[in-house]
Parts: C-alpha cells; structure tokens; sequence
C-alpha cells in the first residue's frame, strides 16, 4: 500500500529476472460488467480487474440513489451514462472537476436522438447531467464522429441490443481506437450477439443478450510499462504471465513498437517473456490511432534511449485525465527531450546530453499513466514521482510490482 505523496527511486543499475502476475484488463472488465447488466440472468465472470475505476463500475451498477459519482473515470462516465439513458432510468451523473472539464456532448447528442431525455446541469455538453428516461426509441440510425473517442460508440453498441429497433450507426471521418470498438463489438459476440460491420456502419438488430462464462484477460496496456523497463535496461528477462497473443486489445501492438526499440517478446502458454537486444532504428515513425494510451509509455522510453519518435494519432490525448500532450511536453522537458507538435503530428526530439546524476522529480497530472509511463526513467537517473498513489485506478499492484525487480524506494 502506498501512502506516501511521492516516491523517490535511486538510479537502477540492474533488474532482476521475474514472473509478473499482471493486472487484468480494465477495459475489458468495464464491458463485460455493462453487457452483463443487460443479460437476464446473471453471467459467470472470472478474472474482473482490481482496478478502482473497475471497483466503482461494480458499484454503480448496483446503487440505489439517484446521484452517480463516477468521480475521475471516464469509460464509467460514458458507459453508464448510455447504460442508465437507454434503460428508462433517472440518475444524475457527475465526477471530480477535471470530468466535468471532459466532453460527453457527442454521445448525449446520439442518445438524444434515439429518444432518451437528458438536461445538462451546468456546462451544455458537460458533466454533470441528468439522464430522465427513455420514453420511446424515435429512430434506429443515428451518425456518430469516428475521430474523437471511441468510448461514445462502444457505449452505444453495448446498448443496441437491448432496443426495441436495433441501431444503425454511421461513423464519419476517420475512425480512431479501431480495435477498442473491435473489442466491444467481439466482446458482444461472445454473449450470443451478432452485427455486421461493413466500412463506416456498424448494423445490430434487436436481440437479447445471453449470459455466459467470461475470464477476463491480462491487460496489454500495463504490459506497454514493463516493456519499457527491459528497453531502458542493460540485460533482463522478465516474464508477464496471463497475456494473450490473440488479444481483443489494441495495445498488444506495444509488441511491435518495442521490437524496433530492442525488446524481443516470446509467446507461450503462460504469458509472454520479454528480453533485451539492440535497437533497431533511431527513429520510429508510428500511427497511434489505435492505441493512443501507449503514447507516453512510447515517448518516454524513446527520450531516454536516444530515438527520435514521429507520430500521429494521438490527439484524444488531450480529453483523457489530463491533457496528456502537454504534460508530456513539460515532464519531458526536466530530462532534456521536447515534444513539438505540428498539424496533427507530434515530433519527439530526445535527450543529447543525459545527466544521469541530477534527480527528475515528476508530477503525475492525477493520471495513473503519466505515473507509470515516466517510473522506469528511474533506469536512467533518480528519479521521484508524484502523487503515485494514482496508480490504484487501473494497475493497483504497480509499485509491488516494481519492487520485485529491483525498484527499491529511498523514503
């Protein structure tokens, strides 16, 4: 348990060889949780993650009161948002300051045609809101940008079932997160739903949903820190147990990013293991549209190992916890790297002169991946995080987990 406001880590020479039993993955476990409440009969769900935002979703789906507080979590923000619109229930939704900072327009706008009743209480197209019922499905098509978070469409798939008309969707413009919808979508399936997905438009009928046996997988996205750990490391072998090579989850392309920074990764029936090699190129040039969460992990790592990164698709990074384009742009800063953004592409010059005796202290923006996108830094100089205690909203066992490879804190 940390309860410290920071950690402070000494320069790591060396790391140890270890199995990590990782995190399971929250976004998988955020759907499943959704699209069980839809069944009639309860599911067999093994493996939920332990991560908080998982934890309030558990809860919120049960509580009784009007008032739901999904506090700093943004997936619970807009699943149950589309979740309590379509299913006839008044709630009033709200979260921490920084949420209500964070758009919903987009998707209340879709609900809003389909025939739910929502009032804005403060900012149009902000939390908080109140969702007031559904009284009837008015259409079953609706069109819906494809370019600005994912997590609007998955909300409204999620739903499509359970209306009495089935739902027609549009996406317009480019379609970013790709393989987030692709995880709802097959997630759907495997409770007995079918669709059809041809170009821009995703088509479900009316349907009902069949309850089943789901185990939750390892999380990709926690994985992306670990392979960051072996790429700033000299030699190590690191074992990441639970991790599926046929993944439902976009970031599992952290695998092909990190081989050009020098990490070879071995499927097998436990997991993956990971070990170091040369880098094979001193610029990476990536398309993150699909997996823009692995952007700071991919950013860092590039700065510390000397990589020029040229990158697109990474503009949802400015709605997620914080802003994440400009915090990595200051944090980057204190080593010696900028991050220059041009017209939709970011260019990521690192660090020249590394001086690996001066301490970086970090802060962490109240985003669990700034936390842990910057900790393996510690690779390179000392350095001490802020606030890391953020961590608990998707990967609670992180700094446990350091520790067994070496991370030692000095408070």
């Amino acid at each position: 348990m940390i309860s410290s406001t920071s950690l402070s880590f000494p320069k790591i020479h060396s790391i140890n060889p270890a199995s990590i039993k990782l995190a399971a993955s929250k976004s998988i476990s955020n759907r499943v949780l959704i699209i069980d409440a839809l069944c009639d009969k309860p599911s067999k769900l093994q493996n939920l993650s332990e991560a908080r935002d998982t934890r309030l979703m558990i809860k919120l789906l049960a509580e009784p009161s009007e008032i739901i507080d999904v506090k700093d979590a943004g997936t619970t923000m807009r699943f149950l948002t589309g979740y309590f619109s379509l299913t006839n229930q008044h709630k009033l939704m709200t979260g921490t300051p920084r949420m209500q900072q964070r758009p919903i327009g987009i998707l209340a706008n879709a609900l809003q045609t389909l025939g739910a009743d929502i009032e804005y209480l403060a900012k149009t197209g902000y939390p908080p809101l109140r969702t007031c019922g559904f009284p009837e499905q008015k259409t079953d098509k609706i069109q819906i940008p494809g370019d600005i978070s994912s997590q609007y469409i998955s909300s409204l798939l999620m739903m499509s079932p359970a209306l009495p008309l089935g739902l027609h969707i549009t996406m317009t413009g480019k379609i970013m997160s790709r393989p987030y919808i692709e995880m709802t979508l097959g997630l759907m399936n495997r409770f007995g739903v079918s669709y059809s997905w041809k170009n821009q438009e995703i088509s479900i009928p009316s349907q009902k949903y069949q309850p089943t046996t789901i185990k939750v997988e390892s999380d990709w996205s926690a994985a992306s820190y670990w392979y960051s750990i072996v790429a700033l490391s000299r030699d190590t072998e690191i074992t990441l147990l639970g991790l599926e090579e046929q993944s439902l989850q976009g970031d599992r392309q952290i695998a092909a990013i990190m081989k050009e920074l020098g990490v070879v990764t071995q499927f097998h029936q436990s997991g993956v293991t990971l070990s170091r090699t040369a880098v094979n190129t001193r610029t990476l040039n990536w398309d993150f549209s699909s997996c823009p969460d692995l952007g700071p992990t991919v950013m860092a790592t590039c700065a510390a190992l000397g990589v020029s990164c040229h990158a697109t698709g990474l503009e949802s990074l400015r709605i997620k916890e914080t802003d994440r384009i400009a915090a990595l742009q200051k944090e980057l800063s204190k080593i010696g790297a900028r991050l220059l953004e041009d017209s939709g592409k970011w260019t990521l010059q690192p660090v020249v002169d590394f001086d690996d005796s001066m301490t970086v202290t970090f802060d962490t923006y109240e985003d669990h991946r700034m936390a842990m996108a910057l900790a393996p830094l510690a690779l390179r100089l000392p350095v001490t995080i802020n606030d890391p205690k953020v961590v608990r909203k998707s990967y609670p066992g992180f700094w446990n987990d350091l520790s067994l490879v070496g991370f030692r804190s000095i408070d």
